[in-house]
């Protein structure tokens, strides 16, 4: 019998933004998907993002040609693509279902803390959703408490006298975000991987920790910042219409 052929696609993350690779792409996460060929199926490696519209682009790297979605520099657009990403499909077995987007669930506590402390309000609710699923008066096996599900001792470290208080929770969760980021120099990746394992993991093995759960939170919460990306920008557009 002969041997089954597998191929490798890389799927990598830049800003919240996702795209396929048969290289890893400089400048992004990458992590490797083996595919074989005679799959009947093929993964849907893009996550729950909805219709999913762009090129597919080859350029030279290493000395080789590799193709890619994202259009990086060199590179020379070959072929159009839509893909339609099924709804709420599971993440990861330990974290459920990704889940739509919620706009409406604290939405104008959420745009001013990220206003405030200058975050991606998309990203904010990404954390969120992700934490807590916007429960205000969640609290986790380890501590963590309200919609952020931040730890006591960083919730006080912000000023916060109700943990279980949405715009307490919101406000304190931006500034922390917005801390992380300036540590990290604007890295989405490590600023969710420190949110979720503590900055002491980052720095011990000197990136995204080695652990599952942090894994995939990462990825569960960049999958849902691509979606409240989209939400948000359909819902300025709709009120653009509908102004005078």
């Amino acid at each position: 019998m002969a041997s089954v052929q597998a191929r490798t696609v890389y799927r990598c993350v830049r800003d919240g933004s996702v795209s396929l690779a048969t290289a890893p792409e400089p400048g992004s996460h990458c992590v490797a998907k083996h595919i074989d060929d005679d799959a009947v199926k093929l993964p849907n490696l893009w996550g729950a993002l909805g219709v999913v519209s762009g090129s597919l682009y080859e350029r030279q790297q290493d000395g080789r040609t590799v193709y890619s979605t994202r259009n990086l520099p060199g590179s020379t657009p070959v072929l159009a693509f839509t893909v339609a990403t099924p709804p709420g499909e599971p993440a990861h077995a330990g974290l459920g279902n990704v889940g739509r987007p919620q706009v409406d669930r604290y939405a104008a506590q959420f745009r001013a803390a990220a206003r405030r402390h200058g975050v991606d309000d998309a990203w904010l609710r990404a954390i969120a959703h992700t934490e807590s699923g916007f429960d205000a008066k969640a609290l986790s096996p380890k501590g963590a408490q309200g919609v952020m599900q931040l730890m006591p001792e960083t919730a006080r470290s912000y000023g916060v006298t109700d943990a279980y208080s949405p715009v307490q929770s919101i406000d304190a969760g931006a500034r922390h975000l917005h801390a992380l980021l300036r540590r990290y120099r604007g890295d989405l990746t490590l600023a969710a991987a420190a949110y979720n394992a503590g900055v002491g993991a980052v720095a011990r093995f000197g990136g995204v920790p080695p652990y599952r759960e942090t894994q995939d939170y990462i990825a569960k919460v960049q999958a849902l910042h691509a979606s409240y990306r989209l939400a948000l920008a359909r819902v300025a557009s709709a009120k653009g219409r509908a102004a005078p």
